[in-house]
Order: C-alpha cells, then structure tokens, then sequence
C-alpha cells in the first residue's frame, strides 16, 4: 500500500529531480514564441465567446484584491496550507483595510451573481488572475494563476448529477472548438499531437478507487487517463471507502457531500469534479478545470462541521450563504495557461505565460529545448 496522505493536498511535483525525470528529453516547440502567442490569443477569444454561449454567460470585471474580514479570498483547500498574499491598503486611514490578493474568484463570483442581477440560466465570465504563492513551481504549477472563472444562477431542481454532467458537456465541446481553430491556424499541430478526444468519459472518484485501490489518487488518474485521455471524475472531497477524500476541497463553495446514485444504484456523494486530459507531450496527468453544484446553506454547516472550521460561518460570505442572500450556482475555474499548453502542444506553462520561475528549473528546461517566456 502506498502512502496516500501525502497525495491530496495537490497534483505538483515535490522536487526538481522528479521535474527533470518528467519533462521530454526531445522536445521541439511546433509553434514559435509569437505564433504561440498568435494561437493562444485564438483560443482565448473562442474559448470565452463560446463559453458565453453555451452557458448564457456575460463578461464581467473580477477582483484581483479583496478585504480579508469578507470572507471571500478562495482558501483552495481545507487544511490550511496555501495562505493568501496579505498587505495593507489606504494610504491615511486610521485603520488601514487589511488586503490579500485572491487566489480564485470562486466565492466573489457567487455573490456576484446578485450584485449583476443574474436570473436563473443566467451567469458571468472573468478573465481571472491570481497569486498563489505556495506552489511548488514545476512545469504545468505557476505563482501566477489565470482563469476563466465562471458561475451561473441555477433553481434548486437543477442540483442534479445530470445538470452537472451537461453543463460539463457544453464546456468540453467549447474546448474542442478552440483546438479546431488553432489547428485549422497552425496544421502542424496535428501532425504532432493525437486529436482532441471529441467527448469525455465520466466517472465517479469511488469507481476510480474501486480501479486502482491501492494506488495514491495522482497515480489512480494517470492509469486511468493511459486509457481513456479526457475525463471528469465526479464527487471530489468526500471520505471515499478507504478513508481518504480523493483529494482535498474547500468546505465552503463546491457542495461534496450531497448524496447521489451511481449508475448502478449505490449511493456516492458529491456534486462536483475535474476535467482532466493526457498531455501527450510530457505524458503526464494535465488538470483543466475544477468545478461543481455549489453549497446550499445546509450543505455549507456540514461540510463547515466535517472540515472543523465551523468558526467561519460568522464571516460576511458564510452568512450571506446562510441568510439566503446569494443565489443557488454552478461555477468553476478553467485554467488558462493550462488549456494553452494542451491545445498548443507544450511542455511547460512558461511558454505561454509570464511568471517567475527558480533558475534550477530555467536550466532544466533549457537542457531540453523547453524555452520559457521572461
């Protein structure tokens, strides 16, 4: 049995020994650094439009900056190991306001569906960056994080499996959509990459594990993806029969405990999952989006209780929640640079965004044609 409490706090590699044995040792970019940016550019307009499509979304503005007394800066987990960037604000104020930067727009964008009067099947898009400093900053994990953050206004009957697996369904086809249109742009592409699977396969982390069962959850998702390369394992955060969530999720936006069905008729928890695809570039396991049927008020104390943070439901967000202030949702973040680099064909999250990177991992990735953007 391997050890598996290490594996839910996150998909990064731990050292840059393990980053060296993962990236290719012969890779060549098909794209030059500005026909990237000329692709890239490509998908982000029809990634965007057709997200707003498909899901009646509008294009809305979204705080790189919130107050920490509000409550909502996304805390990613629930162990409390990736703080967000604090400082003070308000140059002459007796009492500067005290400001982090966010991390995900996860909880904003629910309030923001009333602040813009969304009616139900109506939502919003952000153009989302971030700052998350407590990456280990490997090839496909950065410091700086961008998004297509996204939340729409559901009825309480919508809070279905079903609505879930559809909604993906309509983000997976805009996805493929924007791998036509660089690869109509760029032909070469094609011939370097296996095509983009046309539909993703579903499948709930308790059948996953019942798969792999002594496999830690970043091994059982690599198995599974050699064989079936896009996915969307369901029910992410519930204590699975081995005692372990497959992973571990903030207690207080995507609703995990919430009882379902599996297509055999046991009962499973959760309304939520992540699209995850093969890179066949750096053959390696490759996260798009987390997303999910987010919390009800009831949802909101248990998963508040299980987590042990039940002192947060005094703050201005857990209230509003409880109160009935903010509507019923749906939302998730697709990781931009992220879907670049597996429409793009790359090795490395560099190439298609700025950040900062160590110079251990410059050079390892110099030594294999991996040319990062500065």
């Amino acid at each position: 049995m391997l050890d598996k409490t290490a594996d839910l706090a996150g998909p990064g590699i731990s050292t840059y020994e393990e980053v060296a044995r993962a990236l290719p040792t012969d890779y060549r970019s098909v794209l030059t650094p500005m026909e990237t940016m000329d692709a890239l550019f490509a998908a982000k307009a029809v990634i965007e439009e057709g997200l707003c499509r498909e899901l009646d979304l509008r294009m809305v503005q979204v705080p790189l900056i919130v107050s920490r007394e509000s409550g909502v800066n996304d805390m990613l987990d629930r162990d409390g190991s990736r703080t967000p960037v604090e400082f003070s604000a308000g140059l002459g104020l007796d009492e500067p306001i005290t400001t982090q930067v966010v991390q995900a727009a996860t909880k904003w964008k629910r309030t923001a569906l009333a602040q813009f009067a969304c009616a139900v099947g109506e939502g919003i898009c952000t153009d989302m960056k971030a700052v998350r400093k407590d990456y280990f900053l490997d090839h496909d994990h950065s410091a700086y994080v961008d998004q297509w953050d996204w939340e729409r206004r559901i009825g309480a009957e919508e809070r279905t499996l079903d609505y879930l697996r559809d909604t993906v369904d309509r983000i997976w086809r805009v996805i493929v959509e924007a791998g036509e249109v660089v690869t109509d742009m760029y032909p070469a592409l094609a011939d370097d990459s296996p095509p983009i699977p046309s539909k993703l396969e579903f499948i709930h982390a308790e059948e996953l594990l019942e798969l792999y069962p002594d496999l830690p959850r970043k091994q059982r998702e690599t198995r599974l993806l050699q064989e079936h390369p896009a996915v969307f394992i369901i029910g992410i955060g519930w204590p699975l029969a081995d005692g372990y969530p497959h992973e571990m999720r903030a207690a207080d936006y995507d609703d995990w405990i919430t009882e379902t069905v599996s297509a055999d008729g046991r009962p499973m928890h959760g309304l939520n999952g992540d699209i995850l695809v093969w890179n066949p570039v750096t053959n390696r396991r490759h996260e798009l989006t987390s997303m999910g049927i987010r919390v009800t008020k009831e949802t909101l104390v248990a998963q508040m209780e299980m987590a042990g943070l039940t002192e947060d439901l005094r703050l201005p967000y857990h209230k509003a929640i409880l109160n009935d202030e903010i509507p019923l949702s749906i939302g998730g973040g697709i990781g931009q640079s992220r879907t670049y680099m597996y429409l793009l064909g790359k090795a490395h999250l560099g190439e298609v965004s700025v950040s900062v990177w160590p110079q251990e991992l410059i050079d390892i990735c110099e030594e294999r044609n991996i040319f990062v953007l500065r």
